[in-house]
């Protein structure tokens, strides 16, 4: 795998967020490792010896990448539970405050507002235990990366000739607020390997459940074929 550089593969996130489904949070505070032995002592051990023992360490990833899919899903589904704990490991394994921030922000529009804005209740406490202010945030309105006009324009015309008629309103958003704002923030990068997406994949297995990551690799597998390597 080819070294990492200062920013985050991007489609990482979007691709957490195609295996997630939004879901409650059942309490306030994670479970200490006592109370899931006192419970579920399976559960303890698959803990322990597979995810943290196994998963997180597979090569295939970083453990900087496997935290940022690991809190795209957990903001995505709105798994507060476990959030403030992934913060403070994602942070410790070299994920920026800024980039936490990003994902946040672009997390609101692909798993709702709501979502985004507990994640920020949980967020800002430890951005405030780490002293992180906001002079290690990014601005509100950066300027933007280029846009490939050709791209986009092929992209607006085919959803506005499918449902231009019926909800522009979208269509309208989609174009000028989606594609031709939020995707073009700095501090994202796209370019993933095929071997990083399934890696990914491997790993949200444990965050996002089995049934989402099946219905997800056939989706990934046409788009691999199509693709070269």
């Amino acid at each position: 795998m080819r070294p990492r550089t200062g920013l985050l593969r991007f489609s990482l996130f979007a691709l957490a967020l195609t295996l997630a489904v939004p879901a409650r949070a059942a309490a306030d505070e994670s479970p200490s490792r006592k109370d899931v032995q006192m419970v579920a002592p399976a559960l303890d051990k698959y803990t322990q010896d597979r995810l943290l023992g196994d998963v997180w360490k597979r090569p295939g990833l970083s453990r900087r990448d496997r935290s940022v899919v690991t809190l795209a899903a957990l903001i995505g589904r709105n798994q507060t539970i476990a959030l403030s704990d992934h913060l403070k490991l994602a942070l410790d394994h070299g994920v920026k405050p800024a980039e936490i921030s990003e994902i946040i922000t672009h997390l609101a529009f692909y798993s709702g507002w709501a979502n985004a804005m507990a994640a920020v209740v949980v967020t800002k406490d430890v951005f405030a235990e780490r002293n992180i202010g906001p002079d290690r945030l990014p601005a509100a309105s950066p300027a933007l990366l280029p846009l490939n006009e050709a791209a986009e324009a092929d992209r607006a015309k085919r959803v506005g000739d499918q449902f231009g008629a019926m909800f522009p309103g979208v269509v309208q958003y989609t174009t000028d607020v989606l594609f031709r704002d939020l995707w073009l923030r700095p501090r994202m990068n796209n370019g993933l390997t095929q071997p990083e997406i399934a890696e990914a994949i491997t790993h949200l297995a444990f965050y996002v459940g089995w049934p989402n990551v099946f219905s997800a690799m056939p989706v990934a597998k046409e788009v691999f074929e199509k693709r070269a390597r």
